[in-house]
Parts: C-alpha cells; sequence; structure tokens
C-alpha cells in the first residue's frame, strides 16, 4: 500500500504499525496556509538545522508545495492521509501578508525569531484570524486533491489528544473533577508552604510557593489536551465536512504511550490505539478497491 500524509505524527505513526505501507510522499511541519501565502526562502536562515529532512521540510513550507509534493505521483497513491497537528503551533504572518509556519524546526534555528525582527506576528491557533486563513488553506488543500483524482482516496484521521498515560482513567471535565484537581494543587502548595515556614523563610516566601504550585505531569498531559481539543474543535467540523473519509478517535478512547519512540505526548498513542486506526484505514481502502 503506497501512502502519501500531508499531516504529522499521528498519520506518520500510523503508517508505521502497516507493514504493508510504504510513505512515498510525507508533508510535514506545514500549516495549510503555506499553500496560499507561502513567504519563500529568502532571508531564512536555516543553517542550523542539521537534520536534511528537517531542512526539506521547512523549505517545502516556506516555497508552499507542500500540494505540488502530494499530488505530483497521484497515480500510484493507495490512500493520502490528512491530520492537522501541524497546526497547534500557529504561522508567521509577514508584513506582506505571506506565511511561515511556526514549526518546532523553525523556532529552534533562529528563523522565528528573524521573522519577528522583521516584523512579522505570530498569529496563533485557535484564534479567529488563524481559523479563517486555514479555512481558506484546507479549500485549496481539498480543492487540489479532487484535481488529482486523489479525493476518494483521502481519509482523515480525525483524532483528538489523548489526556492520560497508559494505565490511567482519561480524567473528567466536569465541574467537580476540575475542582477536584484544583483543590489537590491547593493542598500540595499548603504542603510545600509550610515547609517553607518550617525553614525559617517568610510568610510572603510560603505565600509564592502556593501560588506557583507546579501540575503534576497528569494534570499537565490532562490540561493540554483539554485545551488543545477544544481548540481544534471548530477546525475538524469543517475539515471533516470536505472529505468523505474519516477515521475518528475521542479523547476517552486513547492513551498516551509513555515509551513512545518520540517521547510521551498527547498526540503520541498506544500500539493498541494505532493498530485500530490502521484497521479502520485498512477497511476504507479494500472498500474502494
Amino acid at each position: 500500500m503506497k501512502i502519501a500524509i500531508f499531516g504529522s505524527c499521528v498519520s506518520r505513526d500510523t503508517a508505521e504499525f502497516m507493514p504493508e505501507a510504504e510513505v512515498v510522499a510525507y508533508v510535514a511541519r506545514h500549516s495549510v496556509t503555506s499553500l496560499e501565502s507561502p513567504h519563500g526562502t529568502n532571508g531564512i536562515d536555516l543553517s542550523d538545522l542539521t537534520s536534511a529532512f528537517q531542512k526539506r521540510m521547512v523549505t517545502s513550507d516556506l516555497k508552499g508545495t507542500g500540494l505540488e509534493r502530494i499530488v505530483k505521483n497521484a497515480k500510484d497513491h493507495d490512500v493520502v492521509l490528512l491530520d492537522l497537528v501541524d497546526e497547534r503551533r500557529g504561522f508567521w504572518k509577514f508584513p506582506d501578508d505571506t506565511t511561515m509556519t511556526n514549526s518546532i524546526e523553525v523556532e529552534s534555528c533562529g528563523a522565528a525569531r528573524a521573522a519577528r525582527r522583521s516584523g512579522a506576528r505570530l498569529v496563533e491557533f485557535g484564534t479567529d484570524e488563524h481559523f479563517d486563513q486555514w479555512k481558506s488553506g484546507f479549500i485549496t488543500l481539498i480543492e487540489g486533491l479532487k484535481d488529482a483524482e486523489l479525493w476518494e482516496k483521502t481519509v482523515l484521521l480525525d483524532i483528538e489528544w489523548a489526556g492520560a498515560l497508559d494505565g490511567a482513567q482519561h480524567p473528567q471535565d466536569d465541574i467537580i473533577a476540575k475542582f477536584g484537581r484544583k483543590w489537590r494543587r491547593l493542598q500540595r502548595g499548603s504542603r510545600e508552604a509550610s515547609r517553607e515556614l518550617a525553614r525559617g523563610n517568610s510568610l510572603g516566601a510560603a505565600l509564592q510557593r502556593i501560588r506557583r504550585v507546579e501540575p503534576t505531569t497528569a494534570e499537565e498531559f490532562a490540561d493540554r489536551a483539554s485545551g488543545a481539543n477544544s481548540k481544534y474543535w471548530r477546525y475538524r467540523l469543517h475539515a471533516r465536512a470536505g472529505v468523505k473519509n474519516i477515521v475518528a478517535k475521542s479523547a476517552q478512547e486513547l492513551r498516551i504511550d509513555k515509551e513512545h519512540r518520540w517521547g510521551a505526548q498527547p498526540f503520541h498513542y498506544r500500539r493498541a490505539d494505532y493498530e485500530s486506526i490502521v484497521l479502520r484505514v485498512r477497511e476504507i481502502v479494500n472498500y474502494q478497491s
């Protein structure tokens, strides 16, 4: 099975659980906004990126060639996987209205810092401005896939972020559960404050410990997933309306893999989660063949 991907780790990791699969085109680190208003490579220094893959992906984003790379060998593709993970970091908008995806690579090599100095501003994911420009870019992507006769073969991986580590229960988002999490943080802060006072520090220092109590790893994952899933909601609804084939998983069904090769993240799932996604992708592909 030959697979093209416009997305990131959700699609990439899914493909790795398909031994019969060959990823023949992989477009990552791209917001769909780059398909319409790519900034270009002039003035962007990527020399600090040591990975050829990273340089290739960022350069493609800057040139706006993501869709071109997907449709180049369209007749060879059995399936095109889409996911929305790379939208999460927003994009840089330059004074001339061109854009650059705010990928980790762009930040790590200093391109984001240079963009800000040149007058660009970060358009953050979830804002109305970001959503409006994303909608336009997503339409461009879908229309391009239709023109290349790939729309029927396209599968949207509508996978929420997981809010709990493998082996733990999914956190509840009702008022009682949220109050419980805040109460437990307050208790931890109170214990830290008591230790400050026992060391002979001032009451002010003790109160600062209460205010600055850090969330546990489990609480951090739960908060990140809840916030991201809330922001993604309207993007997912719009994306679902534009595609024929959808594989959907809710946060309650998913768990974070503590031993994931790329580290524990709300969008790095268990083997069983990927296998269930793969099962649905195979069903879609086999139905169409």
